[in-house]
């Protein structure tokens, strides 16, 4: 009797489970890099161009995923982007405003990413995902407590080729435009991929991949001619005083006269650099918000050194200061203040800062941060547009915080503000990022109406801007000093400015259709048992 012996092979080893987790991982990562490149994008990094990749890259994230899967991918990819991009806002409050924050403007950015995905089937998608990122910014910058548009794609494209599209259609065109072009980038690599493998292209997939990357460069380049930085009312010399803080942080206010002291010290030398011919005599001059944080109108020794700076200076002088009425809430407004009349015209601000200026919420707000009792009175927001005529030129007022709102900024060009002025103190937030993120929204401001932007800041980055979007003095941060300036005024009006929110308007209409008809397909696939057809090729 004989036998066989057989060999048996032994059944394959499983994979490691490292190298089943690492395609798990692929896309989440690539999520948070995309967030980290528009980050990137923003001042004080001259490196706007990483917007494009940025967005290229959130699309393959995004491509044809569901929408569980678009919500974390796009929570990532908001978190990548927002945590570095607000760090500033825990600057002196400790980590969890800011978090917090930076959490609920993620969740903003993950909501619109799961319209992303699902316009991505769509036929030239990237025209419709574009829309629905602008329609994203658009909400945010609305609710809740009035919005919070900072981080909008447009604020970081201030050196950007795509910057004349503000003169034509204002920020939303502006993102609108970077975001289609970003997205575009995309598609243009799928079809030079799918080319590569196939041989063929088709021609429909060809011309989408073309437009939506030279479409928005056309545009850019049509629009130059909008940006004009010549004088059509002649110039006017203006001052911008930058007087300092008796230290950084929170605290700067517990000296509250030093800082007022500063500012008239400093306009005080400016005066003495007049008489000794160093500098031009300014047609009027700018002093920061916050630069009195006394009440002129109550307090009788703080309006005494106001008058005393502004009569040297002999010139209109716009000041800063926090009114203390008997009731209701506090005021930051700016007063023009006359060499001879003293106090002749003030504006209120209107866009106040939620959890900065006033609390909501005050009693939920206690549990999350010790801070919120620092804010024992509540600001109130003003109702009227604010234009000062400062010796014969209409200076458009803009206090800080609201040269992030359209409206804010459009309503004193359209109220004939032939200038803009911004004051503003970024003291609160010491040497952060912060004060360049906002000169870079007063740069977009500059094209989109326009308009010279003069940005006098308490502590600094103070600067003069031509209404090329071309930033001609600053200050430096943490120092006294003045800025003297003779800058162009102008009184025309941007197609942005005369179509006012229309552009906005009609790119939120693009992104609900687009939607509409991802929803409507999506709902005939399922009725038909089959998955609707897909114009997204397979994801590189």
């Amino acid at each position: 009797m004989s036998a066989t012996i057989t060999t048996v092979e032994p059944p394959p080893a499983p994979a490691p489970r490292s190298r089943k987790l690492w395609p798990r991982l692929v896309r989440p990562a690539a999520a948070l890099l995309s967030g980290a490149m528009l980050y990137a994008s923003f001042p004080p990094r001259p490196l706007w161009w990483l917007v494009l990749p940025g967005f290229a890259l959130l699309g393959w994230v995004l491509s044809a995923r569901r929408a569980r899967a678009a919500l974390g991918l796009g929570l990532l990819a908001g978190l990548g982007f927002m945590l570095p991009l607000l760090h500033w806002t825990g600057e002196e409050v400790g980590p969890v405003p800011w978090l917090a924050l930076a959490l609920a403007e993620a969740l903003f950015i993950a909501v619109g990413c799961i319209g992303i995905a699902a316009v991505s089937r769509l036929p030239y998608w990237p025209f419709w995902a574009a829309a629905v990122w602008t329609l994203d910014e658009a909400l945010r910058a609305r609710v809740p407590f009035g919005g919070f548009p900072w981080g909008k794609i447009a604020f970081g494209q201030a050196d950007s080729a795509f910057l004349p599209l503000a003169a034509l259609g204002g920020t939303p065109l502006l993102t609108f435009a970077v975001v289609l072009c970003g997205f575009g980038l995309l598609e243009a690599a799928r079809q030079v991929r799918r080319h590569r493998a196939t041989g063929t292209v088709p021609r429909s997939a060809v011309v989408a991949a073309a437009v939506t990357v030279a479409v928005p460069v056309a545009a850019a380049l049509a629009a130059l001619p909008l940006v004009d930085d010549s004088p059509e009312d002649g110039t006017a010399t203006v001052a911008a005083i930058q007087g300092n803080v008796p230290r950084l942080g929170l605290d700067f206010n517990s000296q509250r006269r030093a800082v007022l002291d500063n500012h008239a010290k400093r306009t005080e030398q400016l005066a003495e650099d007049v008489k000794a011919g160093k500098v031009p005599q300014p047609d009027f001059v700018l002093w920061p918000e916050n630069s009195s944080d006394l009440d002129p109108y109550r307090n009788a020794d703080a309006r005494d050194v106001i008058d005393r700076a502004v009569q040297a200076i002999g010139a209109p002088t716009v000041i800063g200061a926090v009114l203390t009425p008997d009731t209701g809430p506090l005021r930051n407004t700016l007063i023009q203040w006359d060499p001879e009349s003293g106090p002749v015209g003030t504006y209120d601000k209107r866009h106040i800062q939620p959890f900065g200026e006033y609390m909501p919420m005050r009693s939920v707000a206690r549990i999350f941060s010790k801070d919120v009792d620092r804010v024992q009175r509540d600001f109130g927001p003003g109702s009227k547009v604010g234009v000062f005529d400062l010796a014969g030129t209409k200076v458009g007022l803009v206090t800080c915080y609201e040269a992030a709102f359209d409206d804010a900024v459009r309503d004193t060009v359209k109220h004939g503000g032939q200038l803009i002025a911004v004051p503003s103190n970024n003291a609160t937030f010491g040497r952060s990022e912060m004060t360049y993120q906002q000169l870079a929204m007063s740069q977009v401001r500059a094209v989109e109406h326009g308009r010279s932007v003069v940005v006098p800041v308490t502590s600094g980055v103070s600067a003069v801007i031509r209404p090329d979007g071309t930033i001609v003095e600053k200050t430096k941060m943490f120092t006294p000093d003045a800025l003297v300036d003779e800058v162009p005024l102008r009184s025309s009006l941007t197609p942005a400015t005369r179509l006012g929110p229309l552009p906005e308007g009609v790119l939120a209409l693009l992104a609900v259709a687009g939607l509409g008809w991802a929803t409507a397909r999506s709902v005939r696939a399922r009725k038909d048992g089959k998955a609707g057809p897909s114009s997204a090729p397979a994801a590189p």
